[in-house]
């Protein structure tokens, strides 16, 4: 009987009102910042992401479904910097209890030149601010489930040595472009973080918004950078339409380096399922296309061999023809 006993205490336990086995739900708003929770958080929490992986944050029009996710979430991991312009009226909207950490607290933002007060959102492209972003993540996590702490910060520990290596190879990789190369040119302002840290100037067609409008004065600055400095590629983004950029790149005869990572990491059939993935294939990306000096164009901007015989043959025609009429006239 006391054996039958202690084996319905258990059920009877899981029965009380209130009381749930469920992991705490994080709620990121980018993919990049959700990839890092994930390595801190582990098992023990149940981290989801707001802005599906590949959609873009500048752009992001949350829906009914949003709505539901932020209500019964119990933490929200938020970049700010003027990246998610659509949170507060969707927190507001669905009623949510749960609290809002700035991960990017304590970066020292990019700002604007040209707007007041406006920063640049994309402190994740360089790898020493992420590790604030992961310092600030795991002190969140510590207060969300203190009965993890310790394993919050094994893994917080394990992961900054991770991100320490991936920032290192990031320099050792960008030092083997010659200095007078070194030149960015994408299709929005997403990379100056980047730039900064590792030594790469930055040129873009848009703002550090996708939502910023290209102007015809943008086009000719690319155009004039591109003439002067005689790099031999641009780079198109993976949540950016890349016509215009193509368009730029064929009026100036150079090639398209590749596609580069910038608001979203790939999906787990890319190159860059994770953060640190994700700009291991922009540095090695960017460095192949830059590195590549008689890099031919691409394929559509190519002309074709059998397009040389031809001009060839019809000059041939031409020579022979006018020398046959010469000689006639001679005679």
């Amino acid at each position: 009987m006391k054996r039958l006993f202690l084996l319905i205490i258990p059920f009877l336990f899981f029965s009380i009102p209130g009381y749930s086995q469920e992991k705490p739900k994080v709620l990121a708003t980018a993919s990049m910042i959700m990839d890092m929770a994930k390595n801190i958080g582990g098992d023990h929490l149940d981290i989801q992401c707001i802005v599906p992986i590949g959609g873009d944050p500048h752009l992001y029009d949350p829906n009914p479904t949003d709505a539901k996710m932020v209500a019964r979430a119990d933490l929200i991991l938020k970049n700010g910097l003027t990246f998610e312009g659509w949170l507060n009226e969707l927190i507001e909207n669905s009623g949510t209890k749960a609290r809002s950490v700035l991960v990017t607290e304590g970066i020292k933002p990019i700002t604007s030149l040209t707007y007041q007060n406006a920063t640049d959102p994309h402190a994740w492209m360089d790898v020493s601010n992420a590790y604030v972003y992961i310092k600030n993540i795991k002190d969140a996590f510590v207060q969300l489930a203190p009965e993890h702490r310790e394993s919050f910060e094994k893994n917080y520990a394990s992961y900054l040595l991770q991100l320490q290596e991936l920032d290192q190879y990031i320099f050792n990789k960008i030092k083997t472009i010659p200095k007078d190369k070194r030149i960015l040119i994408t299709s929005h302002d997403a990379f100056q973080y980047y730039g900064r840290h590792y030594g790469i100037q930055l040129e873009a067609i848009m703002g550090v918004s996708t939502d910023a409008e290209v102007r015809t004065s943008d086009i000719s600055r690319l155009n004039k950078i591109i003439q002067s400095s005689k790099v031999p590629a641009v780079f198109i983004e993976s949540t950016i339409n890349p016509k215009l950029l193509k368009q730029v790149a064929s009026d100036n005869n150079v090639a398209i380096g590749g596609e580069l990572f910038a608001d979203s990491i790939g999906d787990k059939d890319s190159d860059a399922p994770t953060y640190i993935d994700m700009l291991k294939h922009n540095t090695d990306t960017i460095v192949r296309g830059l590195l590549m000096e008689n890099l031919a164009v691409t394929e559509q901007q190519k002309t074709p061999v059998s397009t040389y015989w031809l001009y060839a043959l019809i000059g041939l025609l031409f020579v022979g023809g006018f020398y046959i009429v010469v000689r006639k006239l001679d005679n």
